[in-house]
């Protein structure tokens, strides 16, 4: 009886102490604001696609072969000819007590089988596009602030101002533009190749790689192009500080200063950064994915706001503002693991 209730003791002292935690508590509330933002967005989302005129049946009328009494039928089965706020709130109950986002009009399948087969492929191309950005434009920043007002940093200046100057469709058309010209060396339909799955497990890797090559420029260009620049002020801020010249008058190599001391320091407005820079992705992979066939959710949506497929939209906008909301959120934790001085709650 004594070691059970040692233990017990000690595990209600770790719940408290986990409780208590800054970091936990800071999560929950993230949480919590999350579900809030999130029935904004979905209320949001389903009055614009009220108030927008038509809805996915008025369009069924166009074809003479379907019957005033089978478009009836089908406004029944779909819950419109409910009204606006029965429809909504049946749709979150739904979703509350059974998981269910609906069935799209278009696909007539589970809104959420259609979502777990898109999000992949888009998390698959922002994180990719994440990964290249600060790959390439963390060092070219390092380099710009290192060689101030030198050659080199006035061409990375250049290439920094082009890149922003040109949005992410214009780079699109660009793109499938040089495919043309280059076919085939460059794949711009879907994620696949026709054989994929004659591949073996390596072999599908690299098709899909492949295949990710333009789509992921189109994404990255822009955010590197602003990622660059940032980089370069912040360098340049911290390599103005005091305790910076004071590390170099104390004869510390200069590799030394610049890597552990200075980007240390100007690392920590760049990690706030990345919940933007992945918003900003995922928003942006509306556009690659059009253009170059991705079948990801951000096509997916749009084909459901062109279609009026209220479900799918509604779901669709869910899930973006989910994985935005996540990206925000790692940010801010991985900016804690950064710096331990930072107070989360601050």
């Amino acid at each position: 009886m004594t070691s059970k209730r040692m233990s017990w003791n000690a595990g209600q002292e770790s719940f408290i102490g986990l409780v208590k935690n800054e970091t936990f508590f800071y999560v929950v509330k993230r949480i919590l604001q999350a579900l809030l933002t999130l029935l904004l967005a979905t209320a949001l989302s389903f009055l614009i696609m009220k108030l927008s005129p038509g809805d996915y049946v008025d369009t069924l009328r166009q074809n003479p072969t379907i019957s005033p009494e089978r478009i009836e039928e089908l406004r029944q089965q779909f819950g419109l000819n409910k009204s606006w706020p029965e429809q909504f709130g049946l749709w979150l109950w739904r979703i509350f007590t059974q998981g269910d986002f609906g069935t799209s009009f278009v696909y007539q399948r589970s809104v959420a089988s259609l979502l777990w087969e898109r999000i992949p492929a888009t998390l698959l191309l922002a994180i990719a596009s994440l990964f290249c950005t600060w790959a390439i434009a963390i060092p070219l920043g390092i380099i710009a602030a290192v060689k101030q007002n030198q050659t080199t940093d006035r061409i990375l200046q250049v290439i920094s101002y082009t890149g922003q100057g040109f949005p992410s469709f214009i780079t699109a058309l660009f793109l499938l533009i040089f495919a043309q010209i280059t076919s085939p060396l460059f794949p711009v339909g879907g994620m696949t190749s026709i054989n994929h799955t004659d591949l073996s497990w390596f072999g599908k890797i690299l098709d899909i790689g492949w295949h990710m090559i333009l789509p992921t420029i189109a994404l990255s260009i822009t955010s590197f192009a602003g990622l660059q620049r940032i980089t370069r002020g912040e360098l340049l801020d911290v390599l103005r500080q005091d305790y910076i010249q004071t590390a170099r008058a104390k004869g510390l190599p200069e590799n030394r200063v610049i890597y552990v001391h200075a980007l240390r320091n100007a690392i920590n407005p760049l990690i706030t950064l990345l919940g933007f820079e992945l918003a900003g992705l995922l928003g942006g992979a509306f556009i690659a994915e059009q253009f170059f066939n991705w079948p990801g959710l951000g096509r997916l949506t749009l084909q459901a706001v062109m279609a009026k497929d209220q479900y799918l939209v509604m779901a669709s906008l869910v899930m973006s503002a989910l994985l935005l909301n996540i990206g925000n959120l790692m940010a801010d934790l991985l900016l804690k693991v950064a710096d331990p001085r930072i107070r989360l709650e601050s």
